[in-house]
């Protein structure tokens, strides 16, 4: 189904940049984010071929109405999509958005693909077998995350949502564990991907995002070798309340638990994230 996946996700990319390289119109969702034809086609197009692939298997993307969660959580398999994530950047025309499908078991992630239609490359992740892939000009090859280095680490930051939290974070590691530290800001998916191939260690989100924002990418971190949790370290479940929104949450490409002791040393009041 792999294969079959990075094919939904080219498609869907096809139709983005169709779009990217026009003259596009912004419209605003009632949550006032911008929404535009790039979304609703790419949208179009992975439900049309998401039930070729499998009719049976329900679909929940950002672009369409959520079932309401006594029919929701009966589901225990189900699809979970956001066509164009990234839309902001999508919009400045920066290049940092992606195609996120992900293949959601028992409340977790099952597989993930996650597309980079500006580039045609698409990344993979098999969490049952363990195994990370990045699709590009015709090849394929094996990404995994780095190990820990506690004397430097690469953090990522959202480019439309840098919080003072990973100010404290960042200084944290610079004072308390002599740790030389590079921030670098990046939008969409692309950051989850980042450390599943090994150029970074830390992704920390403070604040609100959606589920399908970080479904497909988290399935490519773990089978990469990395991990997606809760600020306590709790792993993140999917489709278990009414709200399909995220808790705060961090990636990591590598020990899991020394990050969780980090941020709770950096952000003692974590009950207010």
């Amino acid at each position: 189904m792999i294969e079959d996946l990075v094919q939904v996700a080219r498609i869907a990319g096809r139709e983005i940049i169709s779009i990217y390289n026009s003259n596009f119109e912004i419209q605003t969702k009632s949550d006032q984010s911008p929404v535009t034809r790039a979304d609703l086609t790419a949208h179009a197009a992975i439900m049309r071929e998401l039930h070729h692939l499998d009719p049976s298997i329900p679909v929940l993307s950002e672009e369409s109405a959520s079932p309401v969660f006594s029919t929701r959580r009966s589901w225990k398999r189900y699809w979970l999509v956001d066509p164009l994530d990234g839309t902001k950047n999508f919009v400045e025309r920066n290049d940092e958005f992606t195609v996120n499908i992900a293949l959601i078991e028992n409340g977790m992630p099952l597989l993930g693909v996650v597309g980079v239609p500006i580039h045609d490359c698409v990344y993979t992740g098999d969490v049952a077998a363990g195994v990370a892939m990045k699709h590009i000009d015709g090849h394929k090859a094996s990404i995994n995350s780095r190990r820990l280095q506690t004397n430097y680490a690469t953090l990522l930051e959202s480019r439309h949502n840098t919080t003072s939290e990973n100010d404290l974070v960042a200084n944290h590691l610079v004072r308390r564990y002599r740790t030389s530290v590079k921030r670098t800001q990046m939008g969409s998916s692309l950051k989850i991907c980042t450390i599943a191939e090994g150029k970074a260690d830390l992704y920390l989100r403070i604040g609100a995002t959606s589920e399908w924002d970080i479904a497909a990418s988290s399935a490519v971190l773990t089978a990469a070798g990395g991990d997606l949790r809760l600020l306590n370290g709790t792993p993140k479940r999917y489709n278990q309340q009414d709200s399909v929104l995220n808790a705060s949450f961090f990636a990591c490409g590598d020990k899991p638990d020394y990050w969780t002791s980090v941020i709770c040393d950096a952000l003692p009041d974590l009950s207010s994230l």
